[in-house]
């Protein structure tokens, strides 16, 4: 079992006046089939304890993410996960996609009555924020998004409490889906391999076409 994460990073940030932190971590980016599924998690950065037995969602095993996943819900301030469909893949690419799914997540925390002061993304890249800010002369309001500071960490699901707890979240409730369309379309074998590239998968990709679930702008085979 690897190192356990913890809050001390993200404690860092009460110096600067936050008090509320959203860990956010994707899950599903690089597969061929199936949504990509952002989740957040909220900590207080004055109160909160730690959580054990939370690792990033790849080192645990699907018995223990689904344990963890009523505590994860029960320990953050907020919570919550949005999906982008393969469909929408196609038509915003990956980082379009990312940045509905996550915003669609972030809206409902906001709608629970949160509202973070700043975010932890995992990663190099913030795909987070809206591509671009209104100015007087659009036409078009402004697209609702993450208005918090976003900040980038490489492995934040590693060592960052808040982004392990939010890949669970996120993990889990992509699985669940993946599943539910197996059996829909159970050649490609979804309940295994959760939509991604596996030599099962690309023989059945072969052999029947893509689904509706597919991301079909994409380099299938």
């Amino acid at each position: 079992m690897s190192e356990a994460p913890t809050l001390d990073y993200e404690r860092r940030f009460r110096s600067s006046g936050a008090r509320l932190l959203a860990g956010i971590d994707e899950v599903g980016r690089g597969a061929l089939a199936g949504p990509v599924s952002v989740g957040i998690a909220v900590v207080d950065l004055q109160e909160q304890g730690l959580l054990a037995d939370v690792r990033d969602s790849k080192l645990l095993k699907v018995a223990d993410r689904e344990r963890l996943v009523p505590l994860v819900r029960d320990w953050s301030v907020a919570s919550a996960v949005g999906h982008a469909s393969a469909g929408e893949i196609d038509a915003l690419g990956i980082m379009g996609a990312l940045r509905l799914a996550g915003t669609r997540a972030w809206l409902a925390v906001l709608a629970a009555g949160v509202t973070p002061d700043v975010v932890l993304l995992d990663g190099s890249h913030n795909w987070l924020s809206p591509a671009a800010q209104a100015s007087l002369f659009d036409d078009e309001p402004a697209e609702r998004g993450c208005e918090a500071p976003v900040h980038t960490l490489v492995k934040a699901d590693m060592q960052c409490l808040s982004v392990a707890a939010a890949s669970i979240l996120a993990k889990v409730e992509r699985d669940r889906m993946m599943c539910e369309l197996h059996t829909e379309y159970p050649a490609f074998g979804w309940h295994e391999n959760k939509g991604y590239g596996t030599a099962a998968h690309k023989d059945a990709l072969r052999a029947a076409g893509p689904t509706p679930y597919h991301r079909v702008s994409w380099q299938l085979l």
